[in-house]
């Protein structure tokens, strides 16, 4: 899955190259490319500011969610404008625009519902299959006491 997605990835970058190349010129492309890159790290920077702020001034229960929700967005549009390429920089600068994101939000919130079961049902044992632990025994410790473990004598075997 990762390698289709990183096929396609190159496959759009170099048709978006390509295109824009035989359109505005060489120069150009290149021009825009390193634009688009600036001002993206721009956006990231000011975006990310915010989004340490808004964290660090308390958040209410009710807005933990759509807090949490924005920093993904930051984090991923943040990488896809670091990755080389137009069309990645593109898409990360517009999942930086505050209201993008809000358009973004409930898309995220619904992928992220329908994949929960999967990332819960996948978590437990971390791959490995869940062994069966055995007769459970309830008890209660009534005394500890601590020793240092080179203060107790060992019998001569």
């Amino acid at each position: 899955m990762a390698m289709r997605l990183f096929v396609l990835y190159v496959v759009l970058e170099i048709a978006v190259i390509v295109a824009l190349t035989a359109t505005i010129g060489l120069g150009w492309t290149l021009l825009l490319l390193v634009a688009a890159f600036g001002a993206g790290l721009v956006l990231a920077g000011s975006q990310l500011r915010r989004q340490l702020r808004r964290l660090q001034s308390g958040l209410t229960a009710a807005a933990v969610p759509g807090a949490a929700t924005d920093g993904l967005l930051v984090a991923l549009g943040t990488v896809l404008v670091v990755i080389p390429g137009l069309a990645s920089s593109v898409l990360g600068a517009l999942l930086l625009v505050p209201p993008t994101r809000a358009v973004a939000r409930p898309l995220v919130t619904a992928l992220a519902a329908r994949r929960m079961p999967l990332i819960t049902v996948g978590a437990v044992g971390w791959g490995h299959p869940a062994k069966p632990r055995g007769d459970y025994i309830d008890g209660e410790v009534i005394d500890v006491v601590d020793t240092d473990p080179h203060a107790v004598e060992r019998k001569p075997e």
